[in-house]
């Protein structure tokens, strides 16, 4: 037992666990809005489709993926997922579809993990809370349970997670892999087979999905913690740590995924832009463990701080060095989550009301204005928010849907009904005070992927691009060079396009007979040499960048 004081003090009342089907409606209505009806969006999403899908159709290899002849980084083990994917279910799906349809089960798996972490940890005798003098206090279990029910909602509230967490990348594979590894420090006293075999699998997974310096220093961090652990088996455990640590230096060796990117804050505008970024894509689970911190701060060294602490401040610290790089910050959001879970039991009754009211209105003003503007596009009132849509959106067609509508129909009637029951007599579980922010994400994720999606498909998608590129261009889908372009441009060409993409080959010595690429809106029309130009053409949603559309000049 701890010998100094605990903070928490829970009856068995307040140690009631969500309902199961609540929980499972929580996780569905945050996961599966945006799996279906999208393409890939630009940049990261795209590119790690590019990929994928080069591997599936067999354009590149499985150890050596490509998109236009460009070698991909050593993330390999998130490629294989989505091309084995592709592989398998093209054409019962969309290949877009099909490799997102694993990495919905990584960001399930990241959940899932997340309560299992929590609940471990909450069971070791540090982390129960006082018992009463006359009895009372809340059964072990249940209030493990219960706390593992704040940590899932805490991290579906975390803003960070919304959208990197949907997306088809290489860092949704390290988000699961981190969660895993989380899992078997928490489990280790626990689950003394289960454990050995999640963290063999999660460090080597780590580093072979780009992240072998986090891996190594996962191992380490939970190398100390193990040894120095009360629990005999949980310092025999300290011996799976430290060899899949190895394992993992090994995988990246054998992948060369050794990639040091150091670029620290050179100046005072790049510390406060980092600021920012964990100001605004932790929360609220950083406040939350930052509560959990202060109010626990006698018992740092027992598991159910040290655990979670140590994996965040590893990706957090990784983050700042490398300049403030939010897929790196996310990987800390399942850590935080748990430690903020911990705080729920010591929060203060004001300061939960505070939580609940700020989501109240933050949330329900967000939904107020997604349907404001979409019933502005589909009727033209009010006459305001459509003409700015029409300006930002140009050439948009807009179409109507009816699942569409009634998902989000129901989805707001739920917030509604949600609210109802929040500011009732519900009082008592220490998960309420996640209910409301749980809740507001996942309902405007939810309108935001059902009646906004078509606005945001044609403002984040290339296809727009890519069929007004391809008005210039033969249908024989022939070669086009690409050298010097961006990876997620060539990766829509080649994947949203068909065409045979060359963008390996410098433009002197490249077999193709048409040529793509980006120029500033106010070029100079000088052609490269052996080259006329066909036409300038520009996303929709495009202001400063136009692409350039060459043809070889004819040979003499």
């Amino acid at each position: 037992m701890a010998t100094t004081p605990n903070p928490a003090l829970v009856t068995q009342r307040a140690a009631q666990r969500l309902p199961r089907l609540a929980l499972l409606l929580f996780c569905a209505a945050y996961v599966l809005p945006g799996l279906f009806g999208r393409d890939p969006w630009r940049n990261a999403d795209i590119t790690a489709f590019g990929y994928m899908a080069s591997i599936a159709q067999g354009h590149s290899s499985w150890l050596a993926p490509s998109v236009g002849g460009l070698p991909a980084d050593a993330a390999l083990l998130p490629y294989w997922i989505g091309a084995a994917a592709i592989a398998l279910l093209t054409p019962l799906v969309e290949p877009a579809i099909a490799a997102r349809l694993p990495f919905a089960l990584l960001l399930v798996v990241s959940l899932a993990m997340t309560w299992y972490s929590t609940y471990h940890l909450a069971r070791t005798d540090a982390a129960q809370p006082l018992p009463f003098a006359f009895g009372g206090e809340a059964d072990p279990v249940d209030y493990a349970r219960a706390v593992a029910d704040g940590a899932v909602l805490a991290l579906i509230a975390t803003l960070g997670l919304l959208q990197l967490g949907h997306e088809t990348t290489p860092e949704l594979a390290q988000l699961a892999s981190v969660s895993i590894f989380l899992y078997a420090m928490a489990a280790s006293p626990y689950r003394p087979r289960l454990a050995p075999l999640a963290v063999w699998g999660a460090l080597p997974a780590l580093a072979a999905s780009g992240a072998p310096a986090i891996a190594v220093a996962l191992a380490v961090a939970g190398l100390v913690i193990s040894v120095r652990s009360s629990y005999q088996q949980v310092r025999r455990f300290s011996v799976h740590v430290g060899l899949a640590g190895m394992l993992a230096a090994a995988t990246a060796s054998m992948l060369g995924a050794w990639d040091y990117r150091i670029d620290l804050p050179a100046s005072a505008d790049d510390v406060r832009d980092t600021l920012r970024l964990f100001a605004w894509f932790t929360w609220p689970t950083l406040p939350l463990a930052a509560w959990t911190l202060w109010r626990w701060r006698l018992h740092w060294q027992k598991r159910h701080m040290a655990v979670p602490l140590a994996c965040a401040a590893v990706a957090m610290v990784a983050s700042i060095l490398m300049g403030g790089v939010d897929r790196a910050l996310m990987l800390a959001l399942p850590p935080l989550a748990v430690l903020g879970a911990f705080a729920l039991p010591t929060l203060q009754r004001s300061s939960g009301a505070a939580i609940d009211w700020f989501s109240v209105f933050f949330f329900s003003i967000c939904a107020l204005t997604i349907w404001v503007i979409y019933l502005a596009v589909q009727t033209g009132f009010p006459a305001r928010p459509a003409a700015n849509v029409q300006r930002l959106l140009p050439g948009l067609q807009v179409s109507f849907s009816w699942p569409e509508l009634m998902l989000a129909i129901a989805g707001s009637v739920a917030w509604i009904a949600l609210v109802f029951w929040r500011t009732g007599r519900h009082r008592h579980p220490l998960w309420k005070s996640m209910v409301l922010p749980a809740g507001g994400v996942a309902l405007c994720w939810l309108l935001l992927m059902s009646i906004w999606l078509p606005m945001l498909d044609y403002a984040r998608s290339e296809r727009p691009l890519v069929q007004r590129v391809s008005r210039h261009l033969p249908k024989d889908r022939s070669c086009v060079a690409m050298p010097s372009q961006p990876l997620a441009r060539i990766a829509a060409i080649e994947q949203l396009g068909g065409y045979r993409v060359d963008a390996a080959t410098p433009l002197a010595r490249t077999p193709c007979d048409f040529l793509l690429r980006q120029e500033p809106k106010d070029a100079v029309d000088i052609a490269p040499p052996g080259w006329r130009l066909l036409a300038r053409v520009r996303r929709p949603t495009e202001r400063l960048e136009l692409t350039a559309i060459y043809a070889r000049e004819p040979r003499r």
